[in-house]
């Protein structure tokens, strides 16, 4: 299985992600709708690209009402849009705030891998951003996670 792995001290804050995401997606150079979000922490002098980790045990996944969420053939955690009915606890479920709800799109989404190519990692100009195997990657993608919260800690308590 596959797994998107960031590299925060490669990220220049360029935001090239968040405008190939939506674009790929949407059709339309739009960062809120962009299933990956770049936060900037002056103080910490770093930019963090974040989007879906595809949790081993999504609680987006099991608090699905419908069952709209499961996980595809690539190892994906998807949405089935055609069962989803908006009710957005998945949103609520994610404990690093991964999906988002566009009201003009009237649901929500999340990072899906792009079908198995993911525009971000393809288009990353620093590398920030890669596509790679998971059995390399769970120690980064933990230590990457732990980082990302302690920022967020640091942040709030400002």
């Amino acid at each position: 299985m596959k797994q998107l792995l960031i590299k925060p001290e490669k990220c220049i804050g360029c935001r090239t992600c968040e405008l190939m995401c939506s674009f790929g997606h949407y059709n339309q150079f739009n960062p809120k709708m962009a299933n990956v979000k770049v936060f900037e922490y002056e103080q910490a002098a770093v930019a963090i690209p974040v989007m879906c980790l595809q949790c081993e045990e999504p609680s987006c996944m099991k608090v699905c009402p419908v069952h709209a969420i499961s996980r595809d053939a690539s190892g994906a955690v998807t949405i089935n849009y055609g069962k989803c009915i908006g009710c957005k606890m998945c949103l609520n479920a994610c404990p690093l705030g991964n999906i988002s709800y566009h009201p003009a799109a009237g649901r929500v989404f999340k990072c899906d891998f792009c079908g198995g190519e993911p525009k971000c990692a393809r288009h990353c100009p620093t590398g920030a951003i890669t596509f790679t195997d998971t059995d390399a990657t769970d120690e980064r993608r933990q230590a990457v996670g732990d980082r990302y919260r302690d920022l967020i800690g640091e942040e709030a308590a400002k």
